[in-house]
């Protein structure tokens, strides 16, 4: 039975896994440097291992309230297509070995707002594990910030205000 080897997170109350050949590394959450007219899903930039990366906050990715960093708070790096990107979570520390056959590709009727950046689904015991798929996680044209996620954090660049547009993207494509 072949296996591939998934990071799982966690994320608002979910369980999410991405391949651990797109894992650079995981750290626990320190510090973001702003940067002025990002894009809002972009929290900033983060020094890692001698490099500049940003800081993807999967919370406002996803359409989900901005959180108070805690101690659980992670930062995973990923790498697609040569680049390499934080991806703040709610917590991360998690390697499983999950058998291929049990993958299941997501069914067209979960591939609502959230739903496009899910690849596959399949459960760890009990729990339901959505996987991934990097490349739609990343393209971050597309985001849209909820009201409620604007107040927590609201040292962030003001998305309504006019004259700020979006210079900063971890867009793959």
């Amino acid at each position: 039975m072949s296996k591939e080897s998934y990071v799982l997170f966690e994320l608002g109350g979910s369980i999410y896994g991405i391949p651990s050949q797109n894992v650079q590394h995981i750290e626990m959450f320190e510090h973001v440097t702003l940067v002025p007219n990002a894009n809002p899903a972009i929290d900033g930039v983060v020094f890692s291992r001698g490099q500049v990366i940003p800081a993807l906050n999967l919370r406002i990715r996803f359409g989900l309230p901005r959180q108070e960093k805690t101690v659980r708070t992670r930062i995973v790096f990923v790498i697609a297509h040569d680049r390499t990107v934080g991806l703040i979570v709610d917590s991360a520390r998690e390697f499983q070995n999950l058998p291929v056959d049990s993958i299941h590709p997501i069914e067209e009727t979960l591939t609502g707002i959230n739903g496009r950046y899910l690849k596959a689904v399949t459960k760890v015991g009990e729990r339901l594990v959505l996987i991934l798929d990097l490349d739609a996680v990343l393209n971050v044209d597309d985001v849209q910030v909820p009201a409620e996620a604007q107040s927590i954090g609201s040292e962030r660049s003001d998305p309504s205000q006019p004259g700020q547009t979006s210079a900063t993207t971890v867009s793959t494509h």
